[in-house]
């Protein structure tokens, strides 16, 4: 879910709202809920298309969800009954990675959230627990996290050793501290690495790669106790060693790219005597063309090298930098190697906006910066 909660991005003309909600998902909706007694799949539809208008993706969520509300009993308790009669088949439990589920399926978790946060918890938490094994409830189970903080991370405890891994995975991705689109929690951000003890030796890369990313998160705020964490997990041997190594690198990619150095360590990167030549070929570039460069390492001993480059922009309040990856690989004694890169600098992203002026490079080998230049970015004709 790389996009935000507005549902546009793609390209002009994209929305991912009306992609994932249109006539024929929200038909499907309606005729599993019309397997309930009394319940107009017809007029159902018929008014949930009817309220989209311009609603971004989430707001089309709680629109879907008010509208199955009104055609439910107001008992919690017997609504929940309703809820669960027209929840579609459990996700495949063979499969091991990449099976989300369907938006539409969210409709459990909101309705969990609005009805049982204050007189209904445990049947709630029960709910959202049936509802993530079709659809994932991350951004429901966090207002039970922020009410009811130490019920549900005793609820996680439990859920932590479950045979589904849809399950398992909702431990690691609901306790995120930042996860994306969703409301922050308020618990302090180390309680869950409790959890991830028991999960980074999981044998789905759909809960390994939650937790590899829960643990991105926590390296901006306790980047030592991530480090630490993984060095101890590797050491078990209770993960394969491939799948250990994924792990540790995607946990550490934002530290990496900041230049910690126990982040550099623990990867193999360490420091040493480098020389760096840099060479911007294309001194003058074009908004929409590309920067091309070289750049030539050596150094005296065998060193493994992890080569990222920050460009430095030009912006109305000041500069900005973004990091790429270049390249890893191992320097030979003595012996120089060159990279070269081209880099486009598209001038219609959608994310970034480029602008007139010196822009720079800035070479970093193993975290440590080694080489600079600069080219000037002109605008097209």
């Amino acid at each position: 879910m790389a996009r935000g909660p507005d549902g546009q991005g793609g390209g002009a003309g994209f929305s991912l709202a009306d992609q994932l909600f249109n006539k024929d998902s929200i038909g499907d909706l309606a005729r599993e809920f019309a397997q309930l007694d009394g319940f107009d799949g017809n007029g159902f539809a018929a008014e949930v298309l009817a309220g989209f208008g311009d609603l971004g993706l989430l707001e089309r969520l709680d629109w879907i969800a008010t509208c199955v509300e009104t055609r439910m009993p107001a008992d919690f308790p017997a609504m929940v009954d309703q809820l669960r009669a027209a929840m579609p088949p459990e996700l495949d439990p063979s499969k091991s990675d990449d099976d989300f589920g369907r938006f539409i399926h969210a409709v459990p978790g909101i309705l969990a959230v609005r009805h049982g946060l204050e007189e209904h918890r445990e049947l709630a938490l029960d709910l959202i627990y049936d509802a993530t094994k079709r659809f994932s409830m991350e951004f429901y189970i966090r207002p039970f996290l922020n009410r009811w903080p130490e019920e549900t991370l005793e609820r996680l405890d439990l859920w932590c050793g479950d045979d589904n891994y849809h399950v398992r995975r909702l431990v690691s991705e609901g306790t995120r501290p930042r996860l994306p689109w969703a409301r922050n929690i308020e618990i302090a951000p180390e309680v869950p690495l409790r959890y991830l003890d028991r999960l980074y030796g999981d044998p789905t890369r759909y809960v390994t790669r939650s937790l590899a990313n829960h643990m991105n998160d926590l390296s901006k705020v306790v980047p030592d106790e991530v480090v630490a964490r993984l060095r101890a997990w590797s050491e078990t041997g209770q993960q394969e060693a491939k799948e250990m190594d994924w792990i540790t690198r995607h946990s550490l990619r934002t530290a990496v790219k900041r230049g910690e150095r126990g982040a550099l360590d623990l990867l193999g990167y360490r420091t040493g005597d480098v020389t760096a030549q840099l060479v911007i070929k294309t001194p003058q570039v074009v908004i929409g063309e590309a920067v091309v460069f070289d750049l030539v390492l050596q150094s005296p001993e065998a060193l493994p090298v992890m080569v990222d480059y920050r460009l430095r922009f030009v912006r109305p309040k000041g500069e900005a930098e973004k990091v790429f990856k270049l390249k890893t690989a191992k320097l030979a004694p003595g012996q120089a190697a060159t990279l070269s890169k081209t880099h486009k600098l598209k001038g219609n992203a959608s994310t970034f906006t480029l602008h007139p002026g010196t822009h720079g490079i800035v070479v970093q080998v193993n975290g440590e910066d080694v080489a600079v230049g600069e080219f000037e970015l002109v605008a097209a004709h």
